[in-house]
C-alpha cells in the first residue's frame, strides 16, 4: 500500500508543481540561455534502483563541459554561471528532476542518486540504498544541504567526499531505508522546504 501511495503522490505532486511553476521555470530557462553559451538543461548519468543507469535532468548552472574537470562542485567554483549561483542557492536547478520522477526514474523522497564513478566505492551494505528509487531529498540531503561549502574548505575535496562525506550520507540513506513511511516522506519534504527558504 505504501508503494502505491508513494507513486501516486510522486506523480500528482510533480504534475501540480510543474504546472503551477511553469511560468517561473520558463523564465529561469530563458535566463540560463541568455546568461551563457549552452542549453537550458544539463543531463548527467546517475545510478538508480537496482543499479540501473539513467540521466538526471537539471537546469544548467555551469558552463558547458564543466564536468570534464571534475564531478564535485566546491565553494566559489568558477565554472558556475551567474544565474547558476542563484538557482543553486535556492535549489531551483533541481526542479527539472520532477520529470525524472514522473518518468519513474526517481521519487520525491529517497537517497540522492550518485554518479557511476563513486558507486564503485560502495560496500555490500551501502549497496542496499540501490534497492529503492533514488529521490530529491532524504536525511542526507538535509544534513548536507550546504555540501559544496563544506567541500570548499577541504584541501582535497574529492578525497574528503569519498572517504568522509559519501560514507556518512550513505549511512543516513540506510537510516531512511529502515524508517521509510508515507508520513516520514511528508515530514522530510516540509523539512527540506524550510531548509531552502530559511
Amino acid at each position: 500500500m505504501y508503494y502505491i501511495a508513494k507513486r501516486c503522490f510522486d506523480i500528482f505532486s510533480s504534475l501540480i508543481v510543474l504546472t503551477l511553476l511553469f511560468p517561473l521555470l520558463f523564465i529561469v530557462g530563458l535566463w540560463i540561455v541568455l546568461d551563457s553559451e549552452g542549453g537550458m538543461f544539463y543531463r548527467q548519468k546517475r545510478i538508480g534502483k537496482n543499479g540501473r543507469a539513467f540521466y538526471l535532468l537539471k537546469f544548467r548552472s555551469m558552463r558547458p563541459n564543466s564536468d570534464k574537470s571534475g564531478q564535485i562542485t566546491v565553494g566559489n567554483d568558477q565554472r558556475v554561471t551567474k544565474i547558476g549561483k542563484f538557482i543553486r542557492k535556492y535549489k531551483i536547478d533541481e526542479f527539472p528532476q520532477l520529470l525524472n520522477v514522473i518518468k519513474g526514474d526517481m521519487s520525491i523522497v529517497g537517497p540522492r542518486p550518485e554518479v557511476p564513478e563513486y558507486t564503485r566505492y560502495y560496500t555490500d551494505e551501502q549497496k542496499k540504498v540501490l534497492t529503492i528509487l533514488p529521490g530529491l531529498t532524504d536525511y542526507a540531503t538535509l544534513e548536507y544541504i550546504d555540501e559544496q561549502v563544506i567541500l570548499g574548505k577541504a584541501e582535497n575535496p574529492e578525497e574528503v567526499y569519498i572517504t568522509q562525506v559519501m560514507p556518512d550520507k550513505l549511512q543516513l540513506n540506510l537510516r531512511y531505508l529502515e524508517e521509510r513511511s508515507f508520513l516520514l516522506d511528508i515530514k522530510l519534504i516540509f523539512r527540506t522546504i524550510r531548509k531552502i527558504i530559511r
